[in-house]
């Protein structure tokens, strides 16, 4: 940033269990640790972005308590107290208030921890035109991404209006890409003063965590807290009263969310197949097999996904590997 600027900090998710990408995804090493796409782990790659626009010292990382440790290990370059966790889950609405707390003053960015971005300076280009924005008016200020196509697994902004909408089915979809709505990808950056103003209106519960409670008082503020998402608790209210900015950005995220993401980065063969790891496939189409552990054979069938483990198998339709979470309930 310019020497000029406000202080900008950011704040990295990191609280989420990836249960879409099980059994490679597990609670002991979510989906932010896999390092299948990229080369490395999707949450060292969501660090180094940020390289060039934040210092380490002013990086932190919101995780859960169970994995502060190993995200210390995963990240030892960050100073060993910017990586906090969370004593329970209470989704992101808790996570960002405390991301306020940590963040002192200037400006703050929240970001996630397991998501992919292809083109690393497109993305720092958008991030310094939301802070600067930020800077200028006491907004939210979020980063809205070009669409690919009509999805239905995202909520979508309104970039003249900055209002949210929730995630649509195929027909709605069409309808945003033709008014020119924006994937709201979850990135959020503003004055912390304002992020604190808009909690002690919209979301009083979660507003005590803007005020930086100990370490050690953790369990005992977040144990009445409410489990709602930080777009519930605050961005909808804030965005009816004209309070919220969007900086288009066009820089290849993805959110990688599940097994279908392979089909994306991964060569094809002939058939349609993807495999990664000792895969052997004989008459078979458009599979997806990865193995982390045994050789997996898998001969006559199409459009599955076959996933190995040492500790466990997946097979699911392609057409329903994103119900995962269904399955991991009966599995763990």
């Amino acid at each position: 940033m310019a020497r000029n600027s406000t202080k900008f900090r950011a704040v990295i998710l990191a609280g989420g269990s990836g249960e879409r990408f099980w059994p490679l995804s597990t609670p002991e090493n979510p989906k932010q640790f896999l390092d299948v796409f990229g080369g490395k782990s999707l949450i060292r790659q969501s660090v180094a972005r940020l390289k060039r626009l934040v210092a380490p010292e002013d990086v932190f990382i919101v995780t859960s308590a169970a994995l502060a440790a190993k995200t210390r290990r995963e990240l030892p370059e960050l100073p060993r107290g910017n990586i906090v966790g969370e004593p329970m889950r209470r989704d992101t609405g808790a996570a960002v208030a405390l991301s306020a707390g940590l963040c002192g003053d200037g400006v703050m960015g929240v970001f996630s921890s397991d998501q992919l971005v292809r083109d690393v300076k497109g993305f720092q280009k958008a991030v310094k035109a939301a802070v600067a924005l930020a800077e200028r008016e006491e907004k939210i200020v979020t980063l809205g991404i070009k669409p690919t196509g009509p999805s239905t697994a995202f909520g979508y902004v309104d970039p003249k209006k900055g209002r949210f909408v929730e995630k649509p089915d195929e027909k709605t979809a069409r309808g945003y890409l033709r008014k020119g709505y924006l994937w709201n990808a979850g990135m959020f950056i503003g004055r912390v003063s304002t992020f604190r103003s808009a909690f002690a209106k919209f979301a009083p519960g979660l507003a005590p965590l803007c005020g930086a409670p100990k370490v050690s008082r953790l369990k005992a503020v977040y144990e009445p807290l409410p489990r709602i998402s930080f777009d519930y608790a605050v961005m909808e209210a804030l965005s009816r009263e004209g309070g919220v900015g969007v900086v288009p950005g066009d820089f290849g995220w993805d959110d990688v969310g599940g097994y279908g993401a392979f089909d994306r980065y991964y060569p094809h063969d002939a058939s349609g197949n993807v495999s990664d790891g000792k895969c052997a496939i004989v008459d078979a189409h458009g599979l997806i097999c990865v193995s982390k552990g045994p050789r997996v054979a898998v001969m006559g069938v199409d459009d599955l996904v076959v996933v190995a483990t040492k500790d466990a198998v997946l097979v699911a339709h392609k057409s329903r590997a994103g119900e995962l979470k269904k399955l991991v309930s009966m599995v763990q």
